[in-house]
């Protein structure tokens, strides 16, 4: 069996093999296009390289709320392509992430491409208006892509606390469970220090925050089988 070190050299070597694909990804494209590579060993500053400027992201920048998807499944975890999604800024981005294993099969990374369809939409939609077509298709979901990890930490709270109703101390105990299954199945507490952020974001103890995770999680175990 390979040792640890032997790991993150052959996933290190992956990785510098990939860093010139992410320049030629999106000079193909061009300037409506951006491409991203992670390493989620780091996951605070997991983007290595990146070309093109559509979602902003920088060297050492952190993940998005999708890389912490990936995180949450593991080795489960699946590429994602042709998918819709909109930016916090309204731009329409049709992405792929596509994710990186080693040679024992585990995830460690992706490769992200972002091209922005937004003038494609729009002329979509006139031509379907002129055509006399249905109603318009769904709205995407908005995704956070940040580059320091708390903004989008913060952001996808936000985002499960606007599907609920009040402040925390109007939740009841399912909804509480329900808002902390959910961070936990996008990945939000595989980053490190992310209890004690949504603790003080949600206004409570780390200590209330841990026990609701954990029975969470056990009611998540209990539902599918597993084990508490």
């Amino acid at each position: 069996m390979a040792t640890e070190q032997a790991r993150d050299a052959e996933r290190d070597a992956i990785l510098a093999a990939l860093t010139p694909v992410v320049d030629g990804i999106a000079a193909t494209f061009g300037p409506l296009c951006d491409v991203v590579l992670h390493d989620y060993r780091n996951p605070e500053k997991s983007v290595v390289a990146v070309a093109g400027s559509i979602t902003g992201r920088t060297v050492g920048g952190a993940m998005s709320e999708i890389g912490m998807r990936v995180l949450a499944r593991g080795d489960e975890a699946a590429d994602e392509l042709n998918y819709v999604t909109r930016t916090r800024n309204g731009t329409l981005l049709k992405s792929s992430t596509m994710v990186l294993r080693d040679s024992a099969g585990a995830v460690f990374g992706a490769l992200c491409v972002n091209v922005d369809i937004s003038a494609v939409s729009q002329a979509h939609s006139l031509l379907g208006a002129l055509a006399g077509a249905g109603a318009a298709p769904a709205e995407p979901p908005t995704t956070t892509f940040g580059n320091d990890i708390d903004s989008v930490v913060d952001a996808l709270v936000d985002a499960h606390r606007s599907k609920q109703r009040g402040s925390w101390a109007e939740l009841d105990r399912a909804e509480r469970l329900e808002l902390f299954g959910g961070l936990d199945a996008r990945g939000v507490f595989a980053v490190r220090g992310a209890v004690e952020q949504v603790a003080a974001r949600l206004g409570i103890s780390r200590a209330s925050a841990y026990h609701y995770l954990a029975q969470a999680r056990a009611a998540h175990d209990t539902s599918t089988g597993g084990t508490a």
